[in-house]
C-alpha cells in the first residue's frame, strides 16, 4: 500500500483506516478523516469532565464501550496497537450512516456527538479533512464516486491497492464486530453530500 510518503507514526493509522473502510464499505476518506480528528494513540486514556475516558487510537468513550461489553469488547481491545480500533470505528460509522438522520456528514459526525452544536463543529472540520484525504487517495488508488449509481472508476496513475489485513488482531476485530453485522451495502445509502463527494477505494479490482 503506497503510504511510504507519510511519517512512520501515521502509516499504521492510514493502512488500518483504509482496510477497515473497505471491510465495512464506508468511504475511505471519511474513516481517514475521523481517524485524523480523533488522533489518539495506542494505550492512551483521555479523561473527560464527566469522568468518562476516551480510549485508544480512535478515542472510544468508555460509556459507549460499556454498551459493547455484551459482544466481548473491552477498553483494552480498543486501546491496543493494530487495526482493531479502526475496524470497530468503521463498523460504528457504517451504523451511523445507515441508520441516523441528516445528510452524510451529519451522520458521520455522530461518531463524535449527536448534540447539534458539537456535531456541527465536528462536521465542519470533518468536511475539510475528508476533502484532503479524498485527494490523497485519488492520487494513489483507483477510486469511485459512491454518490453516483454506476459511476466508473477514476483513471489515475498507479496500480490497484492490495490490502492484506490478515493479522490476528484484525481477525479478532472481524469476529467481534460482526456480532451485529450490517448487510446493506453502503453504496445503497441515499448519500447526501452537502459538500465534498466521498470516494471509495477499489481493492483488487472489485468496487
Amino acid at each position: 500500500m503506497p503510504v511510504t510518503d507519510l511519517p512512520p507514526q501515521l502509516q499504521e493509522r492510514v493502512v488500518c483506516s483504509i482496510a477497515a473502510a473497505v471491510r465495512y464499505q464506508v468511504p475511505a476518506n471519511i474513516v481517514l478523516a475521523v481517524a485524523e480528528k480523533e488522533a489518539g494513540k495506542p494505550g492512551q486514556w483521555v479523561r473527560n469532565t464527566n469522568s468518562t475516558h476516551d480510549v485508544g487510537p480512535m478515542q472510544f468513550n468508555t460509556a459507549y464501550l460499556r454498551d459493547l461489553a455484551r459482544y466481548g469488547i473491552t477498553p483494552g481491545d480498543v486501546a491496543a496497537a493494530g487495526c482493531y480500533a479502526f475496524d470497530l470505528a468503521a463498523w460504528r460509522l457504517r451504523q451511523h450512516i445507515k441508520k441516523d438522520r441528516g445528510d452524510l456528514w451529519t451522520r458521520a459526525a455522530n461518531y463524535h456527538s449527536r448534540t447539534p452544536h458539537y456535531n456541527a463543529v465536528y462536521r465542519a472540520d470533518l468536511l475539510v479533512k475528508a476533502g484532503r484525504w479524498a485527494d490523497w487517495l485519488e492520487a494513489r488508488f483507483v477510486t469511485v464516486d459512491v454518490t453516483k449509481v454506476g459511476a466508473l472508476p477514476s483513471s489515475i496513475p498507479g496500480a490497484l491497492a492490495t490490502v492484506q489485513p490478515g493479522s490476528a488482531q484484525t481477525a479478532k476485530a472481524a469476529k467481534k464486530v460482526t456480532a451485529t453485522p450490517a448487510q446493506t451495502p453502503a453504496a445503497t445509502v441515499a448519500w447526501n453530500t452537502s459538500g465534498y463527494v466521498p470516494r471509495k477505494v477499489i481493492i483488487g479490482g472489485q468496487p
